[in-house]
């Protein structure tokens, strides 16, 4: 065996050690907390046998109950607005390159990504209470938790979108308004079918993140206003128990139902437009 072989199975042994490494450092808590959701004992470190019973009392917690599906309402708003919002910033980002105030508009729409959510929560709460102060709204509560997390998700869905639009070729566009479509029509029938992929990812990745948060969402929520993230880290620093370990799994669950569900409705797009685009090349040649 050569060294330049034996170099490469070594190198591939290594990538794939550390590959495993960091699946497993990402991977077994969640492993471990969906096990221990099923845990018959009140200490979650101790394992006392099967049982689901932690699993029919959520159906009585009313304040777990109550922040989830908060939680869900505001994550289902939060990323239908940022995908709506992002798209036509991203739009304007990417086919309009030069207009006035464009690099404040850029730097404003990308701020929320560098900026420590401390600040920006502060920053919200400050303003919201005196905007509070000066016209009796908004009280503290889920629309202010709203608008932070939208803060937030406009500028993951701005960069997202925003890559994928850069990657269009413009031929198709420029080829459609040739044949007599106006600017609306080529936006709604070419573009935004091309961009569906980017506009999904965009919403499942902003759904997650505010579903997530906890730091905004402590700084703007009020009385009768607490999501899940709230609820578990209240209940938290009084200990871990095994309720809280079946609703992150039931939580757990959803979500990976959901990109599972994006995945293969994604990779059912491609293989449709790559039979697509050969019968084309097929029918032109």
């Amino acid at each position: 065996m050569s060294r330049a072989i034996f170099g490469q199975r070594s190198s591939r042994a290594v990538a794939r050690t550390w590959l495993l490494l960091g699946f497993g450092f990402l991977y077994l808590p969640l492993l471990a907390l969906v096990i221990y959701s099923f845990n018959a004992s009140p200490v979650p470190s101790v394992w006392g046998g099967f049982t689901l019973s932690w699993y029919s009392q959520l159906g009585e917690d009313r304040e777990l109950l109550a922040g989830l599906w908060l939680s869900l309402k505001i994550a289902f708003f939060t990323a239908s607005a940022s995908v709506l919002l992002g798209c036509f910033a991203a739009f304007a980002l990417v086919k309009y390159r030069r207009f006035k105030g464009r690099t404040l508009f850029a730097g404003m729409v990308n701020a929320p990504l560098v900026m420590p959510e401390v600040i920006v929560g502060l920053s919200l709460l400050l303003m919201l209470v005196s905007v509070q102060r000066a016209l009796g709204f908004p009280e503290r509560g889920s629309l202010t938790i709203w608008l932070g997390h939208l803060l937030l998700g406009l500028a993951y869905a701005t960069v997202v979108i925003q890559a994928r639009l850069q990657d269009l070729p413009p031929s198709l566009e420029e080829a459609a308004m040739d044949l007599g479509a106006r600017p609306l029509q080529v936006f709604f029938l070419v573009t935004l079918p091309m961009i569906s992929q980017s506009l999904l990812s965009a919403w499942l990745l902003t759904f997650t993140l505010s579903l997530d948060d906890v730091v905004l969402s402590a700084f703007l929520s009020g009385p009768g206003s607490t999501t899940l993230p709230l609820v578990i880290f209240s209940r938290a620093r009084l200990g871990v128990s095994p309720s809280i370990n079946a609703v992150a799994t039931v939580v757990i669950v959803v979500v990976s139902l959901g990109i599972v569900a994006a995945s293969l409705a994604i990779a059912r797009r491609e293989q449709r437009l790559a039979r697509e685009l050969a019968a084309a090349q097929r029918d032109s040649s």
